[in-house]
């Protein structure tokens, strides 16, 4: 009886160290999703660079935008400034994405598991409200600690290069002329757009991902397979957050664009005022539907396919 409870007692402490990792074995996943993470956002956004600072310039003027007028200005930006200057305060875009990628992933897959753990759900998918609260936390962890570089891209995208050299500069001149309390301009629509944006694509991929191996048999997706996932997962999530993303950008640039300097309700009545409440507020959407699927394929499925490969040189 003695060797009975004995070999009851290993299995459950066995039991108990497949449930809950050690804590080398949590260090090691928290960092192999940070590098993942970053290696995930700067691919994606690379990709898309010339169509985000074009979305960026039409979104703080009062141009009207069309798809025409948004590949004119790439045209004549490539003859008037060079090529390399469709990627103009893409260093400053890596600076934020990196940092921002690797948190919100790295996040994303601690709220999963502590979310998991809360209902009951350890290793196993978990449902769908935990799964978008997960997205809308790993978001909004990821924009809280990196915003003021997103501010500091926002600027370089859409002023000469005369007016900010470098992103020191930026940070040097702003902190200098509008105050560092600027560095945070435009942060509340930051938050309550990253909410059902980071949310609902987090959540979509994961439910896709889940669907897939519900009725493919349990086999992994081919790569091209969660680029379509991401796809599906950037258009949802940036078409429910676009309108406060246009309010975001018009606040973050009102210093150099020679808007004033207002709140979220102000930004958005003289955006509504001026524009309309379509044509304002829905401004390079079109150009959004063509990058955010792009960058949001290409982000999780770098992500998953980075986190397989770092697990197979583990194992």
């Amino acid at each position: 009886m003695g060797s009975g409870v004995k070999e009851a007692s290993v299995r459950l402490r066995e039991d108990a160290d497949a449930v809950l990792p050690s804590p080398k074995a949590n260090h090691r996943q928290v960092l192999s999703s940070l590098l993942s993470g970053a290696l995930a956002g700067a691919l994606a956004k690379t990709a898309v660079a010339p169509l985000d600072r074009t979305k960026i310039i039409f979104q703080v003027s009062s141009k009207r935008f069309s798809a025409k007028e948004a590949f004119r200005l790439l045209y004549f930006t490539y003859l008037n400034e060079g090529f390399l200057s469709l990627w103009r305060g893409n260093s400053a875009t890596m600076v934020r994405v990196v940092p921002y990628a690797a948190i919100q992933f790295s996040a994303h897959e601690e709220y999963k598991r502590v979310l998991g753990r809360y209902y009951g759900f350890r290793g196993e998918a978990l449902p769908p409200w935990p799964r978008l609260l997960a997205g809308a936390l790993a978001g909004t962890t990821a924009a809280s600690l990196t915003y003021p570089l997103d501010l500091v891209r926002a600027r370089m995208a859409v002023t000469p290069k005369e007016m900010y050299s470098n992103i020191f500069h930026v940070f040097a001149r702003i902190s200098r002329e509008e105050g560092l309390k600027t560095l945070y301009h435009g942060f509340a629509p930051t938050v309550l757009g990253v909410i059902p944006y980071a949310g609902l694509s987090f959540f979509t991929y994961e439910t896709l991902k889940s669907l897939h191996r519900e009725y493919g048999g349990g086999r992994q997706p081919y790569p091209f397979e969660r680029m379509i996932f991401g796809a599906c997962a950037g258009l949802l999530g940036q078409s429910a957050s676009y309108p406060l993303d246009v309010v975001r950008r018009r606040m973050q640039t009102a210093g150099v664009t020679g808007h004033a300097h207002g709140s979220i309700l102000s930004t958005l009545r003289a955006i509504v005022r001026e524009e309309g409440a379509v044509r304002g507020l829905y401004k390079g959407l079109s150009i959004n539907w063509l990058k955010g699927p792009i960058a949001v394929g290409i982000s999780f499925t770098t992500f998953d396919l980075m986190q397989i490969l770092l697990r197979h040189l583990r194992s």
